[in-house]
């Protein structure tokens, strides 16, 4: 039930995940953080069971993190995501699988910003924009229509807030508040997050 998306642009990617941990019919909080930093520019935003995603978050860090210490600079975000699906592919084959989806973006200072679609089958592909959950049903046609590589950082906010508008809209399941974060050459900068009660208050606004 839970939620991931993601946007490249031209000079940054917008990610975007819902904060809500639930368990069968049950909310346990509407605070869960599932966009986890890996580096100073690459971010992994994860979904999926609650303690594979964090098992399997933290074991990709920490191993990107002791690369940078040996070898003296980070993995690229296209050699990070080669790395995630190589080791869910791994663990895909034994008696103990990760079960996560997970969208990969971030920025190279060659290339610019990217973005992977990983799921929990191990697939990977670099794409413009992605959608983990049921909330893609509804946002992957919004974000075909409307995404534009050229689009300005605030333009692009507002796609995603579209696209999470349609989602509380008319998704039966109750997703709140999403996390949105954007990663571009200056780093990862956290922006203001996409609540229901903020869009219902901006509604109000134009009526």
């Amino acid at each position: 039930m839970e939620c991931l998306i993601g946007i490249q642009f031209k000079d940054f990617v917008l990610v975007a995940a819902d904060m809500t941990n639930a368990n069968s019919i049950m909310v346990m909080k509407n605070d869960e953080q599932k966009i986890h930093k890996i580096s100073d520019k690459l971010v992994m935003a994860v979904s999926g069971e609650s303690g594979d995603t964090t098992q399997f978050s933290e074991y990709i860090g920490k191993n990107i993190q002791l690369y940078k210490m040996r070898n003296g600079y980070e993995l690229s975000p296209k050699a990070a995501a080669s790395f995630t699906r190589r080791n869910l592919a791994d663990y895909l084959r034994t008696r103990t699988p990760y079960f996560v989806n997970i969208l990969m973006a971030g920025y190279d200072d060659e290339t610019g910003p990217e973005l992977y679609f990983i799921d929990y089958l191990a697939s990977c592909v670099k794409v413009p924009y992605a959608a983990h959950g049921y909330g893609g049903f509804f946002s992957l046609a919004i974000m075909d229509r409307y995404h534009n590589l050229d689009l300005s950082e605030l333009e692009a906010y507002e796609l995603l807030k579209k696209c999470v508008r349609e989602i509380q809209k008319r998704l039966i399941v109750n997703l709140p508040n999403f996390k949105v974060q954007k990663i571009s050459c200056a780093g990862i900068t956290d922006l203001e997050p996409i609540t229901a009660k903020n869009l219902a208050i901006e509604d109000a606004a134009r009526a």
